[in-house]
């Protein structure tokens, strides 16, 4: 009787070791699938996918990265001026800023694009407010998604946006998601 005491007691505890075991693989694998950026000057921050790579650009957006496997997946920053005394509340709502953003700069006239506002929100974080935009565009071959979320802070717009293809999306939309609102402003 006491050998099979010792024998059950063995098997619990190293059922709840191969337990331990599972939930630290788990949690450590949820992890590595992002990893962080911070500007040089440490002004902002964000997530990107493990196995993005950066890529230098010399005009456009101020940091790109794309992912190596689906090159069309992309990362991207774009820092733009506006009025020192301007927030996002007065640049407009979330659905006219999003709008704004589809017209002059996703699908303008004459682009050969076109793009739908599917869905703009509001959020809060660190004391600002995020306006997370989501659209649907098409192109003359082929139709892509877009996620973007914009915050307005001392005089300069940033927008940070990640981009699919449409057949893609359903995989990457959680991701995607994650990568958006990872976005923070740190000074």
């Amino acid at each position: 009787m006491a050998v099979l005491t010792r024998w059950i007691s063995r098997g619990v505890r190293s059922l709840l070791a191969l337990g331990l075991v599972l939930v630290l693989v788990s949690c450590s694998a949820a992890a590595a699938g992002l990893n962080s950026f911070q500007s040089p000057d440490g002004r902002y921050a964000f997530l990107y996918p493990t196995g993005w790579t950066r890529v230098q650009v010399t005009e456009g957006p101020q940091v790109v990265f794309h992912d190596l496997i689906n090159a069309d997946e992309t990362l991207s920053l774009v820092v733009s001026d506006v009025n020192e005394t301007n927030d996002l509340q007065n640049l407009g709502s979330a659905v006219a800023v999003g709008e704004k953003l589809r017209r002059v700069v996703i699908a303008p006239e004459g682009s050969g694009r076109e793009a739908e506002l599917v869905e703009a929100r509001e959020r809060e974080d660190g004391g600002r407010t995020f306006y997370d935009l989501e659209y649907a565009v098409h192109l003359p071959d082929r139709d892509r998604h877009e996620l973007a979320t914009v915050v307005v802070d001392r005089g300069r717009l940033y927008t940070f946006a990640a981009s699919t293809n449409e057949l893609r999306w359903p995989k990457v939309q959680g991701l995607f998601h994650q990568v958006i609102t990872s976005f923070t402003l740190r000074i």
